[in-house]
């Protein structure tokens, strides 16, 4: 080789050396780098949970959404979802509304076919026939406090729409040992047990009317189930109100020891009602503050979510620790009616909303952290998903 032949050898085995020097100083840099995050690993994630706190803390408008959530809660507690009154029999019949096809004045013949009511027998009667007890001799035993509501399946809830529905269109009784009877007037017009009645007979009965006997048997139906409604509506905020739903056909003085402790329907329905309105608040809420989400202001969606459920979870505990507070204090100087007001629906949900609402969080903080973390690792910039 000639000289400018070594001499550009030379030239070309440094400009490697360099480059393999430069790649090595890179690594050495690189590894300083990460032996050095992971030397303070510990600092790393306390800032990065700071980092997180400060990302979903509430700013002064979710503080306006908070103020505002309380508020409609309370006001949900203490005017919507109260639990009812209890009223006698007579005083809970003249508070449901009668519906129209009931209440025109009617006159009527008892003296029906059995299984065969007139469709203004079934109309016009003031009652149902599985109110009656007179001549029942033991048919309607075994419900305690709560009698025939609980032996007489008519007065069940959901089975009653079926079996109580059955029965008006047929003017029979069927209780809790799915035995029926006829039920007739008497001379003063009340009903009584006549005799027994087929109970299989009772519901193929009342398909023949619902499918082959024309318009005249779907009226019938149709009339009997207006009335079996309006009559559960009626006993439902009474003092014994109804048993709940089904308990009766399994063990009627457990569906009778159940009312008396408390769980009724008209208990359930005003905790239904009051955690219905409860989760309606909520959503509404969350909806609205959902729209106020501002990307470039905000940041991640996921966080911004963080803060939305922060705001439910906190007004959600605030109004149900307020209201545990009331109810008790009033209780405790006297006053019962305030548990009138108890809210025990809403309690319900802040449980729910709690539980779900820290999992949720938790579990986002977890991806926040190893997100940043192993970005801090490679060296790129953080962009949480």
């Amino acid at each position: 080789m000639n000289l400018e032949e070594l001499q550009e050898k030379r030239r070309q085995l440094n400009r490697e050396t360099d480059i393999i020097f430069e790649n090595t100083q890179k690594i050495i840099d690189e590894s300083n780098r990460v032996a050095d995050v992971a030397k303070n690993a510990e600092q790393i994630l306390e800032d990065i949970d700071k980092k997180f706190e400060i990302c979903t803390g509430l700013k002064k408008v979710d503080v306006a959404f908070l103020f505002v959530a309380v508020a409609l809660q309370i006001v949900r507690q203490y005017t919507i979802t109260q639990f009812p009154e209890r009223l006698n029999d007579q005083a809970a019949a003249k508070e449901v509304k009668k519906p129209k096809i009931l209440s025109d004045e009617r006159t009527y013949d008892r003296a029906h076919r059995y299984y065969n009511p007139s469709l203004n027998e079934i109309l016009g009667s003031p009652h149902v026939p599985f109110d009656a007890n007179i001549g029942s001799n033991g048919a309607l035993k075994g419900g305690k406090q709560m009698g025939h509501r609980v032996t007489a399946l008519g007065h069940d809830p959901i089975l009653g729409l079926v079996i109580g529905t059955a029965n008006i269109a047929t003017s029979t009784l069927t209780n809790k040992d799915w035995q029926s009877y006829h039920i007739y007037p008497n001379e003063n017009n009340r009903d009584y047990f006549r005799n027994h009645a087929d109970t299989g007979l009772v519901f193929s009965k009342t398909k023949d009317k619902l499918l082959n006997e024309g318009l005249e048997g779907k009226e019938k139906i149709g009339a009997s189930l207006v009335k079996e409604i309006h009559h559960l509506r009626t006993d439902l905020n009474t003092k014994n109100s109804l048993p709940f739903p089904v308990i009766s056909i399994i063990n009627a003085e457990l569906a009778a020891d159940l009312a008396k402790r408390g769980l009724d329907m008209s208990n359930v329905v005003a905790v239904g009602k009051q955690a219905g309105f409860s989760i309606l608040i909520n959503t509404l809420i969350s909806m609205v503050h959902s729209l106020f989400y501002d990307e470039s202001v905000d940041g991640n969606r996921s966080l911004y979510e963080v803060r939305t459920r922060k705001i439910l979870s906190y007004s959600n505990v605030i109004a149900s620790a307020s209201n545990l507070i009331y109810v008790g204090g009033s209780v405790s100087v006297g006053n019962k009616d305030a548990l009138r007001n108890l809210d025990i629906g809403g309690l319900i949900v802040t449980v729910y909303r709690v539980a779900t609402d820290i999992s949720f969080m938790r579990r986002l903080k977890k991806e926040f952290l190893e997100q940043e973390f192993f970005a801090q690792i490679r060296g790129t910039e953080f962009d949480f998903e």
